[in-house]
């Protein structure tokens, strides 16, 4: 019988440093003929750009099919395959919020709506040396190219150990429930999809900087699907997402394939990391510097 890891006191290697530019060749992961991220002066490139950012002002979310290479996902698929037994379950009750219950509220309030999570991770510090998601991820071209599409700049990596840059996986049964998130921005790369299910439902822009929009948010958690958009990823997909204001969620999976999706992350303040509550409930346990860095955040919004 395998002995059970100990997630409350399990401390993963220290991760090796960041790639530098000269060790990052795009071409490993990108078409450059068809994305030419790297190229400022081509039309090409400022027509996705202008693209992304139509989206990402309409609907909060941006989609590029096929941004990634075939051997690059094949090369990522292989990793997260090699990590999987180390991939943090999740089996809790959790609202849109991560945080616990209060019974002061009313029992319809938004914060009392609780789901089950079974989805896991594979936390970013177990990446592997030679992890092509690391290169994408500290690729100072892709920061650029993302910045740009936000049009929301400087946009930083994350600081966060955990969830800078995980996989995301889903096996058969699994569901990840309504939540915001605590990051401004995530990008989404799909490296294998479920056989059935998995796909990825938002609420654009259901809360603001200023307001919870409660009443709102109560709306969706209770079946209304006029404001829901659905979005069905393949393997090599972009994309790029505002979750700390869109509400989401990704339905349960079915088949024996598992859903595995690589969660690069990027913030507009370098110092920022999870809340202990949040890193706990995503990634299973919290460092010192989720609890050093534990500040409020501008927007004041719960998390």
């Amino acid at each position: 019988m395998s002995e059970l890891v100990n997630f409350d006191s399990y401390r993963a290697p220290a991760p090796p440093t960041a790639f530098s530019a000269a060790e990052i060749r795009l071409e490993d992961f990108i078409d450059l003929d068809e994305f030419p991220i790297h190229d400022l002066a081509s039309p090409k490139r400022q027509s996705l750009v202008d693209q992304c950012r139509a989206d990402l002002e309409a609907f909060g979310c941006s989609h590029v099919p096929r941004f990634i290479k075939e051997s690059a996902i094949q090369a990522m698929l292989e990793e997260a395959n090699r990590l999987m037994k180390d991939a943090r379950p999740a089996d809790d009750f959790v609202n849109p919020y991560l945080t616990p219950d209060d019974p002061s509220l009313p029992d319809d309030h938004p914060k009392r709506f609780f789901e089950n999570r079974t989805s896991a991770f594979i936390n970013s510090d177990l990446l592997e040396s030679h992890s092509l998601l690391r290169k994408i991820y500290d690729s100072d071209v892709v920061v650029h190219f993302v910045a740009d599409c936000l049009n929301n700049g400087p946009v930083y990596r994350w600081a966060d150990p955990l969830g800078r840059c995980p996989y995301s996986v889903m096996r058969t049964g699994d569901y990840f429930p309504w939540h915001y998130d605590g990051n401004e921005f995530t990008v989404s790369i799909l490296v294998q999809a479920a056989e059935k299910g998995g796909d990825f439902e938002y609420v654009p822009n259901l809360r603001t900087p200023h307001s919870e929009n409660f009443d709102a948010v109560s709306k969706v958690l209770q079946g209304d699907r006029e404001r829901l958009r659905v979005l069905k990823l393949k393997e090599g997909d972009l994309q790029l997402f505002k979750g700390r204001y869109s509400m989401h969620r990704v339905t349960p999976t079915e088949g024996p394939v598992t859903r595995i999706i690589a969660l690069p992350t990027y913030v507009t303040n370098p110092y920022l990391v999870n809340r202990p509550h949040h890193a706990k409930a995503f990634y299973g346990r919290a460092e010192p510097i989720h609890h050093e860095r534990e500040m409020d955040r501008s927007d004041k919004l719960t998390d």
